[in-house]
């Protein structure tokens, strides 16, 4: 089995670039689904977040409020490390747990895992081969404020607190422009996919 761990930066179109794989016959394994497991009530993360953040992280049904957890870490970088300590390591034990049973299930396949943090938290020793969903600054912001409502300066400020463009290409094994259109995109994909499956026949 090849494992493919998928990322880019804000509005880069690394969730359009899943689907696609996963229509060309990809297990995907989705972080931020991940992450809403990583907070489940009863686990090791879960107790860990309220031990460090408090009581007050704690929605009425029991479940951890990620909108009052997010307000004790924005803006506060000591803070977020804390979380991200957490939290993490988790997702990659959920992850991890979850490429192992498609190994077992379907070895001949393809897994790919999406996440945002990828290369900053590490994971890439996790996978087989890193792909790089790019999109140019001027793109991204344009994407962003017009998907989320937010102004340019809100998004700026997102764009900054990620890893630059060029720090991903410099960790990726593979760089797949979105700055054109989805045909563009497509057409890469499609691309390395044939690719990783004539890897796959010689192995």
């Amino acid at each position: 089995m090849i494992v493919i761990g998928l990322t880019g930066g804000i509005a880069s179109g690394k969730s359009t670039a899943a689907q696609h794989l996963f229509e060309l016959g990809a297990h995907v394994i989705d972080a931020d689904l991940l992450g809403h497991r990583a907070y489940a009530p009863d686990t090791d993360a879960y107790r860990a977040v309220i031990a460090t953040f408090g009581e007050d992280v704690v929605a009425e049904d029991g479940r951890i409020d990620r909108k009052a957890l997010a307000s004790q870490v924005f803006g506060k970088p000591d803070e977020l490390e804390k979380l991200t300590g957490i939290v993490w390591p988790e997702i990659r034990r959920l992850a991890e747990r979850e490429i192992e049973d498609q190994r077992s299930k379907n070895p001949g396949g393809v897994t790919v895992l999406e996440a945002a943090v990828l290369l900053e938290a590490g994971w890439e020793t996790s996978v087989d081969e890193v792909w790089v969903v790019l999109v140019d600054r001027k793109t991204a912001i344009e994407r962003t404020m017009a998907r989320d409502g937010l102004d340019s300066e809100a998004v700026e400020r997102r764009i900054d607190s990620q890893l630059s463009n060029d720090e991903r290409v410099g960790k990726a094994d593979v760089v797949i422009d979105n700055s054109n259109d989805l045909a563009s995109l497509t057409a890469q994909l499609d691309a390395e996919w044939k690719r990783i499956a004539n890897r796959q026949v010689a192995l």
